[in-house]
């Protein structure tokens, strides 16, 4: 059983419902005991269910639910829910209800993720009226912790807002789990520079998170690059690249070749459903075709919406998968170059999606150490609240029984926040002089020896916002560790 202690979270937005590429949709079951006011209990329902839906969440309700002695309403309510897809179970107690009524609901549908609703009363007079939602909900949250579910218990207080956005943040987290066991990432070779931290291992991959990596071979995309008319690479000049604004000149030879790359990885892309991909770069594209594929993955991302991230960095590509499910935003990776007494300062050596851009997406031609000169994204990136996150296998050290899910932890999420600020000067040494100003930002954080001590990765996968909760509630829901 997954279930984070933390019940009653506070001060969460649920605006992150509504822009996600995909619909929230949850199956609302509103419970009250057969000798309360039917009136009450559909009242109390009903405004829980809009508060809801004012989220965004598409809900298939049913209210109220009654301990009937001849099942009716059981019968009803499993006929009902199993009419229409959902992605979790919503069990609004609105009073007390017998824990026998709500158990055979829950059982015909234990695979889902549900959140455990207890409502309040409300003052009338000066007095406090109640149905005892609550003996209801601590009548329940045991047993069904006991029986193994996955399940979020949140309860409201009496003269309070609302937990509603708890409840919300809670099914976008479980759409979000449900969407990544469907999801492809794709994989151009593998092992860029033989790195260790890139490698993972799929069958516990599929098992514990749920997407797919596929590998394809860089001689494929060569090969169909070759076939792409330069008209239709013309076309990708005049309609995407014309959009950036460029310091220097480019050898529009090279801006052809790319933009042939880029058409030929599209195909691939489009073709095998994948929602985001890596390209061995160092060793790959960089060695053996002189070409840096820094403008591959810009138009990837901002004409195609792909989740990008270079040198075969497995985790880190479904990391990406897991941020943009979450959050909406395109999840971009950002390098770990210089560790500061109050932060890091974090960048990238090729590309950033526009979408992070502060300003017009700028590039420049420029060359590093013996590699060929490529295209190098030089803008400026948006600054303020900022998320970090990184997926890693939990690996020998780091394995250690977890108690609520009855068995070895495979996976680990490393979360942090931090304040996002315009970087200092800075250059990486080996850049054709003048040395370009890279992507960056200085990310101050409270404890940045805390953060060092447990960081997984030179790639960190950063979003806006705090975004915290509902990455907790994605893992809570898969079993990953948060750390």
């Amino acid at each position: 059983m997954i279930n984070d202690p933390k019940v009653n979270d506070t001060n969460l937005e649920v605006k992150n419902i509504k822009t996600t590429d995909f619909i929230v949709k949850g199956a609302f079951v509103g419970f009250g005991e057969i000798n309360t006011p039917e009136d009450i209990i559909i009242r109390k329902c009903g405004a829980a269910a809009k508060l809801l839906e004012d989220a965004g969440i598409v809900l298939n309700k049913v209210f109220p639910v009654k301990d009937d002695p001849s099942d009716g309403y059981i019968r009803n309510v499993i006929s009902t829910i199993n009419e229409k897809d959902f992605d979790f179970l919503i069990l609004c107690v609105a009073g007390w209800i017998p824990t026998h009524t709500v158990i055979r609901v829950t059982e015909e549908f234990r695979h889902k993720p549900m959140v455990l609703w207890g409502l309040s009363g409300w003052t009338e007079n000066g007095r406090l009226i109640t149905t005892a939602d609550q003996a209801g909900t601590t009548a329940l949250r045991k047993v069904m912790s006991d029986l193994g579910y996955k399940f979020k218990f949140v309860y409201d207080i009496a003269g309070k807002p609302s937990k509603s956005a708890s409840v919300a943040v809670y099914g976008l987290a479980a759409a979000a789990a449900r969407k990544l066991r469907r999801s492809k990432a794709g994989m151009m070779g593998y092992r860029d520079m033989n790195l260790y931290g890139t490698l993972y291992d799929g069958v516990s991959l599929k098992k514990v998170v749920g997407p797919e990596i596929e590998t394809f071979e860089m001689l494929e995309v060569v090969q169909r690059s070759e076939a792409i008319t330069r008209s239709l690479k013309h076309n990708v000049l005049t309609d995407s690249i014309s959009k950036w604004e460029f310091l220097k000149p480019a050898d529009e030879s090279a801006l052809l070749k790319g933009a042939g790359y880029y058409l030929a990885l599209k195909e691939i892309i489009k073709g095998r459903g994948y929602d985001a991909v890596s390209l061995k770069d160092v060793d790959g594209m960089k060695k053996l075709l002189s070409f840096p594929p820094a403008m591959i993955f810009m138009l990837l991302a901002d004409e195609d919406g792909i989740c990008t991230i270079p040198e075969n960095d497995s985790l880190g590509c479904i990391t990406q998968l897991v941020v943009k499910y979450l959050t909406g935003q395109a999840a971009a990776y950002l390098e770990f170059y210089e560790f500061m007494e109050d932060g890091v300062l974090a960048g990238v050596p090729d590309y950033v999606p526009a979408e992070i851009t502060d300003g017009t997406v700028r590039v420049i031609p420029a060359a590093f150490g013996g590699l060929s000169e490529g295209i190098l994204n030089v803008s400026k990136l948006k600054t303020g609240k900022v998320t970090l996150c990184r997926l890693a296998a939990a690996g020998n050290a780091r394995l250690r029984w977890n108690m609520e899910n009855d068995g070895p932890v495979a996976y680990c999420m490393h979360v942090v926040t931090g304040e996002a600020l315009t970087p200092p000067k800075w250059e990486e040494a080996g850049w054709a002089q003048p040395a370009p100003q890279l992507p960056g930002l200085k990310i101050k954080m409270e404890d940045v020896g805390d953060f060092a001590s447990k960081v997984m990765s030179q790639h960190y996968i950063i979003s806006y916002g705090d975004n915290t909760q509902v990455i907790r509630e994605l893992c809570g829901i898969l079993g990953i560790s948060v750390i």
